[in-house]
C-alpha cells in the first residue's frame, strides 16, 4: 500500500510539474527529480525499495517506443555515422576514461568493477534528451542527433556492464574480444527480433477491428520484444527502437481516427511513465546516504572527479567533431558545426534512468563497491541532467541557439506536395460526384498550406461559414477521404526520402488527420471547412490559412 500511495503521489507531482515546467520554461523531469530527492528527508515519508532488475524492463521498452516511433529508416541512413561516432565509438572511449579514472582514485577497485561502474555512467540517457532538450527549444537537427545517439547507446553499455558482472560473480577476467563478439552477436540478433516483432505486430494491428485495441497493442507489444530479445541474449534496447520503427513505417494502413487516438494515448504514457521513472531517480537518494555511511564525503568527491571526466571528455570529443567538420567537404557534416552547438550537445549528454538502474544492479555480496557505484552514479546524475537540465535553457539564449526556420520551410514544402497529390486525385472524383461537393473538398486542400504569419483573416466570419453549410455530408465525406487518402499516402512515401525529418512528417499527417476530424458527421456541426452552395460570401476567410487555424 505504502508503494501505490508514493506511486500516485509521483503522478500526481507530474501533472502539477508539468504545468510549472512549461510555466516557467523549466525541464519538469529534473523538478520532478528535485522534489522526490527532497521529500525523501522530510520524517514520516516511507522508503520505496526497487527491485533493480525491473526497472528497465518496466520503464525502459515503452519510453524507448516513444520515441522509436518518431523515428524512420531513412533517419538512421542519414544519421548511420552519427550511430557509430556517438552510440559506439564515444561510450567506449567514456568507458576506458572512467576505468582509467576509478584505478587512478579509487584505492583497491578491481578491473571488473571499474568497467561497471565505466558502463553504467557512461550513456546519456535517450528519456533524459527528449524530456529536457526538445521543449528548451535547442535546433531540431541537434535534438534528432542527440536522440540517435540515444536510442543505441544503451546497448554498448549494457553488453560492458552485464560482461563486468558476470565476471565479478565468477572472480574471472574480462576478454575485450569475447567483449566485442558478444555486442555483434547481440546487436545482430536485437535486430533480427524487432523486424520480426515489428512486422508481426503491423500484422496484428490490422486485422483488430477496434481502435482502442490497436492503440492497446502499441503498449505490450514493446514489453513482448524486449523480453523476447533478452531470452535469446539480444539486446532489448535495439530489438524495442527497431521494432517501434519497423510498425510506423507502415502509418499508412490506419485509419485518421487511430492516428489521432494513437498520438493522444501515447502522449500520455510518455508523460506519466517518464514522470514516475524520475520522481523513482530522486527517491533513491535515501538509499544512496545510507550505503554510503562516513565515507559519503570520499565517495562524493569520486563523483565528482569522474563526473569531470565525463563531462570534459563529450566536450572535447564534441570540439573533435566540429573541427572535423570544418575541414570535411561533405555536404552534411555531423552535428556539432560551431563551438555554441558543441557546449549544447555537450550540456544535453544527460544521464538518467539507465544509470541508475545498471548502479542498482550493482551486487551487495562479494563486492566491497556496492556503495561506491551508487554514490558515484548518483553524483554523475546530478552534474549531468539536474544542473544541466536548469540551465540549459539559460545557455541556449546566450548562445542564440533557437529553433531553426528551416524545419517550417520542410513542413510548408510537404504541405505543398500533399495538397498537389490531392488536388490531382480530385480530378477523377469531378466526373462523378457533385460539382459542389468537388468543390468543396478543392477548396479545403487549396487552404490546407498556411500563409505568412502576418497575415490576418476574419474569424468571426468563418464560425458564422461553418454554420450554414450541414447538408449532404456522406458525399462530402467520400470524396474528402479520397483525397485525403492520396495526400497521406503522399506523406508516408516522403518518410522515405532523403533529407526529410521524420518529425515534420508526422507534424504533416497530424495535420491531415485533424482535416478528416473537422469533416467527421459528428464533429461536422462544430467545425466545418465547407462554404454555403450558390450565396456567395460576403466576408470570405482569406484563402492559404488551414481551417480553424487562428
Amino acid at each position: 500500500m505504502e508503494f501505490l500511495i508514493v506511486l500516485i503521489a509521483i503522478l500526481l507531482a507530474t501533472v502539477v510539474l508539468v504545468g510549472v515546467g512549461d510555466r516557467f520554461n523549466l525541464p519538469w523531469p529534473v523538478l520532478l527529480t528535485i522534489a522526490t530527492g527532497a521529500v525523501i528527508f522530510v520524517p514520516g515519508v516511507p522508503q520505496v525499495d526497487l527491485d533493480a532488475e525491473l526497472i528497465l524492463p518496466i520503464f525502459l521498452p515503452p519510453l524507448l517506443w516513444a520515441l522509436g516511433q518518431r523515428a524512420s529508416w531513412q533517419m538512421f541512413r542519414t544519421n548511420w555515422r552519427a550511430i557509430v561516432v556517438y552510440s559506439v565509438v564515444l561510450v567506449v572511449i567514456t568507458i576506458l576514461a572512467v576505468i582509467w579514472t576509478a584505478l587512478i582514485f579509487i584505492p583497491g577497485i578491481t578491473i571488473a568493477a571499474a568497467v561497471a561502474i565505466g558502463a553504467a555512467v557512461a550513456p546519456p540517457d535517450p528519456v533524459a534528451v527528449e524530456a529536457v532538450a526538445e521543449p528548451v527549444g535547442i535546433p531540431r537537427r541537434i535534438v534528432a542527433t542527440l536522440q540517435t545517439e540515444g536510442l543505441f547507446n544503451d546497448a554498448v553499455s549494457l553488453v560492458a556492464f552485464q560482461a563486468a558482472l558476470a565476471a565479478i560473480t565468477s572472480h574471472s577476467h574480462l576478454s575485450p574480444g569475447a567483449l566485442g563478439l558478444q555486442f555483434v552477436y547481440t546487436a545482430i540478433a536485437a535486430v533480427a527480433v524487432g523486424l520480426a516483432m515489428g512486422w508481426l505486430g503491423a500484422l496484428g494491428r490490422r486485422h483488430l477491428a477496434h481502435g482502442v485495441g490497436r492503440s492497446a497493442l502499441t503498449l505490450v507489444i514493446p514489453f513482448a520484444v524486449y523480453i523476447v530479445a533478452e531470452e535469446v541474449a539480444a539486446s532489448g534496447v535495439i530489438a524495442v527502437v527497431v521494432a517501434a520503427v519497423q510498425m510506423s513505417s507502415s502509418k499508412g494502413d490506419l485509419e485518421p481516427e487511430d492516428r489521432l487516438t494513437g498520438a493522444a494515448f501515447w502522449e500520455v504514457v510518455e508523460m506519466l511513465l517518464t514522470g514516475v521513472a524520475f520522481g523513482l531517480i530522486g527517491l533513491q537518494l535515501r538509499q544512496v546516504i545510507d550505503d554510503a555511511g562516513d565515507r559519503i564525503g570520499e565517495m562524493v568527491l569520486h563523483g565528482v572527479i569522474i563526473s569531470a571526466v565525463v563531462i570534459l571528455l563529450r566536450l572535447a570529443w564534441m570540439l573533435l567533431i566540429a573541427a572535423l567538420g570544418k575541414m570535411s567537404r561533405s555536404p552534411r557534416p555531423l552535428t556539432p558545426r560551431t563551438f555554441g552547438e558543441s557546449l549544447v550537445m555537450t550540456w544535453a549528454g544527460m544521464r538518467g534512468l539507465v544509470t541508475l538502474a545498471l548502479a542498482l544492479s550493482l551486487p551487495v555480496e562479494d563486492f566491497p563497491f556496492h556503495a561506491e557505484g551508487l554514490v558515484i552514479a548518483a553524483v554523475v546524475l546530478l552534474f549531468t541532467m539536474v544542473f544541466p537540465g536548469l540551465t540549459l535553457p539559460l545557455l541556449v539564449r546566450i548562445l542564440g541557439l533557437g529553433q531553426e526556420d528551416w524545419q517550417d520551410r520542410q513542413e510548408r514544402r510537404l504541405l505543398e506536395r500533399a495538397q498537389r497529390a490531392a488536388l490531382s486525385s480530385l480530378k477523377h472524383e469531378a466526373e462523378e460526384a457533385p460539382p459542389e461537393v468537388v468543390a468543396t473538398v478543392t477548396e479545403m486542400y487549396r487552404r490546407m498550406v498556411p500563409k505568412k504569419p502576418s497575415e490576418v483573416e476574419d474569424q468571426e466570419a468563418y464560425r458564422r461559414q461553418m454554420k450554414e453549410r450541414k447538408r449532404r455530408r456522406a458525399i462530402f465525406t467520400k470524396v474528402r477521404d479520397t483525397a485525403l487518402s492520396a495526400a497521406q499516402d503522399e506523406v508516408i512515401r516522403a518518410r522515405s526520402d532523403r533529407g526529410v525529418d521524420p518529425a515534420v512528417v508526422d507534424r504533416v499527417l497530424h495535420q491531415l488527420d485533424q482535416m478528416a476530424a473537422v469533416s467527421n458527421p459528428e464533429m461536422y456541426s462544430m467545425i466545418s471547412v465547407t462554404r454555403q452552395s450558390g450565396t456567395g460570401n460576403k466576408n470570405p476567410r482569406p484563402e492559404g490559412r488551414a481551417p480553424g487555424e487562428a
